[in-house]
């Protein structure tokens, strides 16, 4: 895969929560010198984001929920309707884990079914689930795909990058095959070079979350 190709299928990560508008500018100057998906941040710096990308093609993407999932769904329709009125054109939300683990599958789709409506209520913004795979069994991931996909999301997303593993190979393979060839999946979590985020696409992500853009895209190399 070319590495400009690739760049199509990066959101350009930044969560830290000391991240500064100097922070933000410069990783907006990133993405945009890559042309990259988009550029993914927390709701507070969703405005800031997205008014140093206007005109660039490059979209605004929110986490919503973010890192745990464990608040209120009314909670977290309120943060992605905030971020989409500042301006986000994606929202990549943590899924109620606690109720994935204990088999309450019902609250997990009324939760991802809350924040599509704030979704779907600011224009038809882009929702991916955090499924937060390292805290859950491959049934209960499978399941999890399902769910998302019954309620109607866009993407299922492997990893927050916070918890204690990231994206795998196994797992991207597993989300694809659960929720078919026409559903979105992301690979998020410790993919920090060119190899190993080619490999995620080949096993069937469509897009790839990291904040080692520069590095995977081979600065270096120029």
């Amino acid at each position: 895969m070319e590495r400009a190709e690739l760049a199509k299928k990066i959101d350009h990560t930044l969560l830290r929560p000391d991240a500064t508008h100097a922070d933000l500018h410069a990783l907006c100057e990133e993405a945009k010198k890559y042309g990259v998906a988009s550029v993914c941040v927390n709701s507070l710096n969703v405005w800031f984001v997205h008014k140093e990308l206007k005109g660039t093609g490059i979209r605004t993407c929110s986490v919503v929920g973010f890192p745990l999932g464990a608040m209120a769904s009314a909670a977290k329709a309120f943060e992605a309707s905030c971020a989409i009125e500042d301006g986000a054109e994606e929202i990549d939300m943590v899924m109620d884990i606690a109720s994935a683990k204990a088999g309450n599958w019902r609250k997990v789709k009324e939760d991802i079914e809350d924040v599509l409506d704030a979704c779907e209520e600011g224009g038809g913004v882009l929702l991916k689930v955090i499924l937060e795979c390292c805290l859950l069994t491959d049934e209960e991931k499978r399941q999890a795909c399902l769910i998302a996909k019954e309620a109607g999301a866009d993407f299922v997303k492997t990893s927050t990058g916070f918890a204690k593993g990231g994206a795998t190979v196994e797992d991207i393979r597993l989300l694809r095959e659960a929720v078919g060839p026409e559903m979105g999946v992301k690979a998020s979590g410790g993919i920090r070079d060119f190899e190993t985020a080619c490999a995620m696409i080949e096993a069937g992500a469509s897009r790839i979350g990291t904040s080692s853009t520069a590095k995977i895209l081979g600065e270096d190399e120029e």
